[in-house]
């Protein structure tokens, strides 16, 4: 399942998101940022952390009804396929959460470099995170895990 990158699915994206979160922070105290009225910077940051949240949280119980791991580290341990709720928007709801915390945070530290910082995080999650979940349920739900990918972004 594992190729020789040595990086796929090593990092808990829950740890990774920290690890950029945290990268963010430092960004925003090294380099200028820019002005938002406080209003303005604090409901979109808001919005997007309550989003980001309930995609997290709707996702993680849809998991847990369905009775499936939500390891993202084992994806070879999966017994059931979900794709419905979230699942039928996106098909990663829980790293589009984290993804949406990213940017409230990058919008609440009002620097555009820490919010780009959050492109390097879908390019991670793409790479080293998704890709190797998406050979590994195709391995194990086979068409009809074809067809949920030819219906279903993989983020939006």
């Amino acid at each position: 399942m594992r190729s020789g990158f040595g990086l796929e699915l090593k990092i808990p994206p829950l740890l990774l998101a920290l690890l950029f979160a945290f990268m963010m922070w430092l960004l925003a105290h090294v380099s200028a940022g820019f002005v938002l009225p406080k209003n303005v910077a604090g409901m979109a940051s808001a919005v997007l952390a309550v989003s980001g949240l309930l995609s997290i949280a709707v996702a993680a119980l849809s998991f847990r009804k369905a009775g499936t791991t939500v390891n993202p580290v084992a994806p070879e341990t999966s017994s059931a396929l979900v794709s419905n709720r979230v699942y039928r928007f996106t098909r990663n709801p829980m790293y589009l959460g984290m993804l949406l915390l990213l940017l409230a945070w990058g919008i609440y530290l009002a620097n555009a470099l820490s919010i780009a910082l959050c492109v390097g995080f879908i390019l991670y999650m793409n790479r080293f995170q998704i890709e190797p979940e998406e050979r590994a349920l195709t391995i194990i739900f086979g068409d009809a895990y074809r067809a949920y990918l030819d219906k279903v972004r993989r983020w939006l």
